[in-house]
């Protein structure tokens, strides 16, 4: 979007909108647009601990700048930038508990052993650990000595071509023995964590900010249904991973996201254990409490350093 200054009267907007555009004076202009339902959302995929220069994945921002024309080549001098996330949160419903069943027959023989999983539920926050229910009922003369129950994060890019990458970032492999003639119930527990994936290269991330701390990708859901869909030239979904001999094995697909700020708190605690702020869970600026002036907004100035030898030159794709 472009302006040319020429005193137009600011269109209406929120009220701390306003109180900016009174505080700023008459040279201040605002803009505003929105961002297409259907872009993907800000992720980056995780750099290996030798890979140099900025990680591949998808990024957003806001570039503002002063020209004569808009043919103009964009300056570093005369411009600034802001990088923005897109970001989905939780569907306020969810849906159905996610349940699957397997079951290997054996040549020559009418005995069969079954697998049997489920989900407490279809949706999970970030950080929340997820409860599998394994029941097997063993009717063969086989004996099940190990079962491994892992999460899974698989990457769809529909871009040139169609690609699925699979990443584990939670996995339990324990020894329980199922005997011949018998049944077992047992429930796993995994939480997916960035915190104990951190040197596994080409894990999706959601996008981040400078000096913020981020988590694994958010499950990608379709606007307006929330469910899991590949419409998207980039999804990130979940699934969980049942299997022990024989190929015997079950996956069963769930959902991981941030609940909705107004259902959570104004500060999160990112997976890696420290404090931080983010942007996408505080609570709208028209919220904050005005005493009635613009008094109580305060702007810092920012002297831009000028190093000897710097060029101006115009603006690549990477992010200061």
């Amino acid at each position: 979007m472009a302006g040319n200054g020429g005193g137009a009267p600011a269109p209406t907007g929120p009220p701390f909108r306003e109180r900016l555009l009174r505080k700023l004076g008459q040279h201040a202009h605002p803009f505003s647009f929105t961002i297409p339902q259907n872009l993907p959302c800000s992720v980056t995929l995780q750099p290996g601990p030798e890979d140099t220069g900025k990680a591949c994945g998808v990024d957003f921002e806001i570039r503002a700048f002063c020209a004569k024309a808009l043919e103009e080549k964009i300056h570093k001098r005369n411009s600034v930038r802001l990088v923005i996330r897109k970001v989905q949160f939780a569907p306020e419903i969810p849906g159905p508990q996610p349940t699957a069943e397997t079951a290997r027959h054996f040549l020559m023989s009418d005995r069969s052993l079954h697998l049997e999983a489920s989900l407490d539920k279809e949706l999970y926050y970030h950080g929340e650990p997820l409860n599998v229910n394994v029941h097997v009922t063993n009717n063969s003369t086989k004996t099940v000595k190990k079962i491994k129950v892992s999460v899974r994060q698989y990457a769809d890019i529909c871009l040139f071509s169609t690609a699925q990458y699979k990443c584990p970032v939670a996995q339990i492999e324990q020894d329980d023995q199922v005997s011949p003639s018998s049944t077992f119930c047992k429930v796993y527990n995994l939480t997916p964590l960035l915190s104990e994936n951190r040197e596994k290269r080409g894990l999706a991330l959601d996008g981040k900010l400078k000096h913020e701390d981020t988590n694994l990708a958010s499950s990608t859901m379709q606007v307006g249904k929330g469910n899991p869909v590949c419409v998207l030239p980039v999804t990130y979904p979940y699934l969980v991973h049942i299997s022990f001999f024989l190929d015997v094995s079950v996956e069963l697909p769930f959902v991981l996201m941030h609940p909705k700020p107004h259902d959570h708190v104004t500060h999160s605690k990112p997976q890696s254990g420290r404090e931080t702020w983010s942007c996408c869970l505080m609570p709208s600026l028209d919220s904050f409490p005005s005493n009635g002036t613009d008094d109580d907004i305060v702007f810092e100035d920012f002297a831009r350093l000028r190093l000897k030898g710097m060029k101006d030159e115009d603006y690549d794709d990477q992010f200061c």
